[in-house]
């Protein structure tokens, strides 16, 4: 975008390089190439022709200056100048075409052939001025006014070295000479290749920018770093292609006194700084002798004495305020045209057909613009129509297409016209190529389109889509894959687009496996299984999977698994069993149904297994289910607590917060004791659970009356995982499963039952065991009950041999549970005998071998000679013989070293 700085300032510098500026006098210190006037061949350095250096020949008598100094006008020489076309001014020269010289009007027709466009021009014919006659590659040094040759130092030293040449008079060139540019570099635009001069800020030929529109650009006046799309700086706001503002110290006027301080322009932040200080106070930038005096080349004058600068602070700071001005207006257009979403390629071409004019250029834009696209589409059309000798009517163009053209061109309203032709063509051709044949839907489709491609295509391409689109979507379903259709290329071109299969080779194993005699196989089973393998044995052993429970074959996308076992069933057989499980059994049954794995004992196991149960559950549970199970659940992690009771009237459990013994559940309201579990009764209050116990022995009719079944039946199992409590006798399987939390255990010392291996050292046991210690009911219920007596009169404890209300029942009533494929709670029914405190045989035991544990009787010392080396065994106990060592002392050694093995630490005893 050229900005009227730029164009102010390229203005100035044609002017003073053609000497036609009116105030030269202004630009003496600022641009160096003013020659001094005075200057002539005597005053210059002469090279001599044996190689020495140059001798400077005695001051000219002095000059008084002039008032307008002039500039020298460098000697023009003879290279070819004109166009070989047209024979007018040429203004470049083509390397690619043999250095062949055009104007500027015969290269723009001449290179727009496909075949040369992209042809490099040297715009430098001038410049070719200010370089050697002779190398044409080193500047110019000298200038032989004799032989009429520009030469530069290393050919002025061997053409000059020739003894007839070597009197010539040889005049320096000035660096004022030797170039008339701010730059001494042309640049190719980087849109059409051609070679630009230094001093021209667009391109000649495309009227572009030197640089990319996207790429970042430097400020050269602030040195920030700003965006493409930007055309100020952020930081300064001055233009894109301003150039760095030259250092301008500003001296005192003639009437300021001598103290006055010296001001000097920053010439990285253009900031005036009015202290002489060495950097500068904006941006920290080192200055240019500061406080001394201003840059330049210094003027000696005649008499030896330093002429002063004229006073030009006036003139110097009107221009630029004219130049701010001027600035700040165009800024002030470009934001508010960014307000209406004009952009600056807008405002731009405006301005300058309102050039000269009081016409606003929105108001411009707004009401003549579209009758300058018309006229433009008019034009493109006009000259389409003269050169294909058709209708002007014929080429449909819209504004868009001409907007596009004319801000391309800079708003030539001619280019533009042209330009435009020019892409229509481009399109066209693209649209042929693709084909789309009629020319006359093409440029209808360009002009609904606004000129754009894509556009044009979609316009283009509804009317063959608008079969397809009606197919896609109509109601009538997709009619399904038949593998046995003779045109198999088509089933596998759906099975493609359909179901995205890796190769054609896979879609053709899918229609072979589905073709198999005698196969179940669904398409969408099969496509599944391709997608993992090409192997045709694995893909049938995949699709091939029995269930173990309904016996039916599944593909392996439809079998689920448990992980903690490697067993695999349907879905469907899945979904039912824990559907039961939840719903009419404990958590701790819902293990895989073929193996019956996790280990429920085994609290770590069990923790993790439900927690990925859990994401199994969610997607083929219903809601009411997996509500039910994370119910279940919650109290599974709740009998965890210390504070968890189980409520002895229900099945319900509670945290209770309290420290009473008395207790009432929240959901049957009744009462019980936190500490025995035992139905709360007035009587318990203030009164220990043993207390309460013997006051019940002792004044209570009805536990009187049931006599040691009553006693067997408070003194029952309780769970040592939940705490709950079971008015149950011992006697029986001591394996025993609480139906709260599903722990199994024995009954006689509450140690775990184990399905498989377990955790105890040395133990190579796997099938369903347990480690009873020596004092365990399940050891001493094969004891006769007079061995068991003999060991409690051994320890002078007391015990019943008869019915304590002095009446013999004729069957025992102690209730047990029996396991008739549910378990039940029923009296035992046994017959009694008679020394046996009104029980059976085996309840009689129990009850000789809960005094015993109650009294914690060590029955070591009534083992025979193998029960007491079995027992050895059992504890790992050393039970080799010394040498020389009869059975007695043996027997004594081993019953000493097993009486060190303590007791079960989980068998009930007193409190």
């Amino acid at each position: 975008m050229v900005t009227l700085e730029v164009m102010t300032l390229r203005l100035e510098l044609d002017m003073l390089i053609k000497g036609t500026h009116p105030h030269q006098e202004v630009f003496k210190d600022i641009v160096p190439f003013v020659v001094q006037q005075g200057t002539t061949a005597t005053d210059a350095k002469v090279i001599s022709p044996e190689g020495k250096k140059p001798e400077c020949k005695p001051p000219a008598p002095p000059v008084l200056p002039k008032p307008k100094p002039a500039l020298i006008q460098p000697q023009k020489t003879t290279s070819p100048s004109q166009c070989n076309l047209c024979g007018g001014s040429a203004a470049l020269v083509c390397p690619s075409c043999d250095n062949q010289a055009f104007c500027d009007a015969c290269d723009d027709l001449f290179h727009r052939h496909p075949a040369r466009t992209n042809h490099i021009r040297d715009r430098g014919l001038k410049a070719m001025q200010d370089m050697c006659t002779i190398c044409g590659v080193s500047p110019v040094h000298a200038q032989c006014s004799t032989c009429v040759q520009r030469l530069c130092v290393k050919c002025d030293g061997l053409f000059h070295s020739h003894p007839e040449r070597k009197g010539h008079s040889r005049t320096a060139v000035t660096p004022a000479q030797k170039t008339s540019s701010m730059s001494s570099s042309a640049w190719p635009c980087i849109h059409c290749a051609t070679v630009n001069k230094p001093l021209d800020t667009v391109c000649a030929t495309c009227k572009r920018s030197p640089v990319s529109p996207n790429a970042e650009w430097r400020c050269k006046s602030c040195t920030v770093i700003n965006q493409g799309s930007s055309i100020l700086c952020e930081v300064c706001e001055r233009p894109r292609l301003a150039p760095r503002p030259s250092v301008t110290p500003v001296h005192p006027g003639p009437g300021s006194g001598s103290g006055t301080k010296v001001q000097w322009t920053c010439q990285f932040c253009t900031f005036v700084n009015t202290e002489s200080t060495a950097t500068c106070e904006m941006c920290g930038s080192p200055g240019k002798d500061p406080g001394g005096p201003p840059p330049g080349p210094a003027k000696i004058s005649p008499s030896g004495v330093k002429p002063q600068p004229k006073p030009r602070v006036g003139l110097e700071l009107k221009r630029q305020e004219r130049m701010r001005d001027d600035g700040l207006k165009l800024i002030r257009q470009i934001k508010e045209a960014e307000k209406r979403g004009i952009s600056p390629e807008e405002v731009y071409a405006a301005i300058r057909m309102c050039d000269g004019s009081s016409t606003d250029p929105y108001h411009w834009q707004a009401s003549e613009l579209p009758h300058l696209l018309d006229e433009i589409c008019a034009m493109a059309a006009s000259v389409h129509a003269s050169v294909a000798g058709t209708n002007g009517d014929s080429m449909k163009l819209s504004r868009a297409e001409a907007k596009m053209a004319w801000l391309a061109t800079g708003g030539d309203t001619e280019r533009a016209a042209r330009q435009l032709l020019r892409d229509r063509q481009v399109k066209m051709k693209e649209l042929h190529s693709l084909g789309f044949r009629d020319v006359s839907q093409c440029e209808e489709a360009l002009r609904q389109s606004g000129g754009e491609l894509k556009g044009a295509l979609s316009v283009l391409q509804r009317p063959l889509l608008d079969p397809f689109h009606k197919r896609m979507w109509s109601e009538q379903p997709e009619p399904p894959i038949d593998p046995k259709h003779p045109d198999k290329e088509r089933m596998c071109r759906r099975l493609l687009a359909l179901y995205d299969l890796p190769s054609w080779g896979r879609c053709e194993l899918t229609l072979s496996l589905l073709q198999e005699p005698g196969v179940a196989y669904t398409l969408e089973d099969v496509v599944q299984a391709v997608r993992e393998s090409h192997d045709r044995d694995f893909i049938r052993r995949v699709l091939n999977n029995e269930c173990p429970c309904c016996l039916s074959i599944f593909p392996h996308s439809k079998m689920q698994s448990l992980t903690s076992c490697q067993c695999s069933v349907c879905q469907e057989c899945f979904t039912q069993h824990f559907t039961i499980t939840v719903r009419d059994k404990h958590i701790r049954d819902m293990v895989c149904p073929i193996c019956r794995e996790p280990d429920i004992n085994d609290p770590e196991q069990l923790d993790s297994y439900f927690s990925t149960l859990d994401i199994q559950l969610r997607e083929c549970l219903t809601a009411d289910v997996y509500e039910l199970f994370h119910k279940k659940l919650t109290e599974h992690a709740l009998m965890k607590d210390p504070k968890f009771l189980w409520c002895c009237h229900c099945t319900s459990g509670f945290i209770n917060e309290g420290d009473q013994l008395k207790v009432t559940c929240l959901s049957c309201r009744k009462s019980f004791c936190a500490q025995c579990k035992k139905p709360w009764e007035p009587q318990h209050q203030d009164l220990s659970c043993e207390q309460f116990q013997q006051w019940k022995r002792d004044n209570d009719p009805e536990y009187q009356r049931q006599g040691l079944a009553g006693y067997l039946r408070d003194n029952g199992i309780t769970c040592p995982h939940c705490r709950f409590q079971y008015a149950l006798t011992k006697g029986g399987c001591m394996h025993f499963s609480c139906f709260q939390c599903r722990y199994q255990f024995c009954s006689g010392c509450n140690n775990p039952y184990y399905k498989m291996c377990c955790r105890t050292e040395q133990c190579s046991y796997t099938g369903l065991h347990a480690h009873h210690p020596r004092d365990c009911l399940f050891y001493l219920r094969d004891w006769e009950a007079a061995r068991l007596q003999a060991l409690l009169q051994r320890s002078g404890v007391d015990f019943n041999t008869e019915p304590s209300n002095g009446q013999q029942a004729d069957t025992c009533g102690v209730m047990e549970q029996k396991d008739g494929g549910q378990q039940i709670d029923s009296p035992c029914g046994v017959q009694t005998q008679p020394g046996r405190a009104g029980l059976c045989e085996k309840h009689y035991r129990e009850y000789l071998v809960s005094l015993i544990n109650a009294h914690s009787i060590d029955p070591a010392p009534l083992y025979d000679a193998h029960d007491l080396v079995r027992a050895c065994e059992r504890y790992q106990v050393d039970t080799e013989r010394v040498e020389g060592e009869d059975d007695s002392a043996y027997h004594v050694r081993l019953l000493k070293k097993l009486m060190e093995v303590p007791l079960g630490e989980k068998v009930p005893r007193n409190k």
